[in-house]
């Protein structure tokens, strides 16, 4: 890490490194993926999961649960669909609604995915030396960012200089 200049930047390089963090767990999964012949993307997983435990969801419930944009959970389950992952069903309450839900492909793939996503979260906490500091430590960022989101708060320290 000595020639890492993000790591010598200290605060400032914060979002640099989750970015690089998050881009070489992309890029690895997707190796995986595509070594191991499974036509899934890495982000997927969560929506495999959350739609495995709550059945049918409409995409902003799906947004909601997931704390993620409107427009990024659409991009996502258009893909899912396209590659036969997912249904959707007009809410029977709501005809403007779509719900949305694992295909037969998908329910047939869950053990092996679940088979190899939990080799994927022992290899992350084998990483994190099955320390979950960072795990809070995330949990805390995001709580602040909650209460006062980064450009409130940057606006807010430059009023408090002038």
């Amino acid at each position: 890490m000595s020639n890492d200049f993000l790591y010598e930047m200290g605060y400032p390089g914060l979002t640099a490194r989750l970015k690089r963090l998050n881009d070489l767990f992309v890029i690895q999964t997707r190796q995986f993926y595509q070594e191991f012949n499974i036509d899934i993307e890495p982000n997927w997983h969560m929506i495999f999961v959350l739609l495995e435990k709550k059945g049918k969801l409409a995409v902003t419930e799906i947004a909601d649960f997931l704390q993620i944009s409107h427009p990024g959970v659409i991009k996502l389950v258009k893909k899912m669909k396209k590659n036969g992952y997912l249904i959707s069903e007009q809410d029977p309450n709501d005809s403007r609604k779509h719900l949305l839900s694992l295909s037969e492909k998908a329910i047939e793939k869950l053990p092996q995915l679940h088979h190899y996503w939990e080799a994927a979260t022992e290899a992350l906490e084998d990483m994190m030396d099955h320390n979950t500091k960072l795990l809070e430590e995330l949990r805390i960022v995001e709580q602040h960012m909650i209460a006062s989101d980064f450009k409130e708060r940057i606006v807010q320290k430059l009023n408090d200089k002038n």
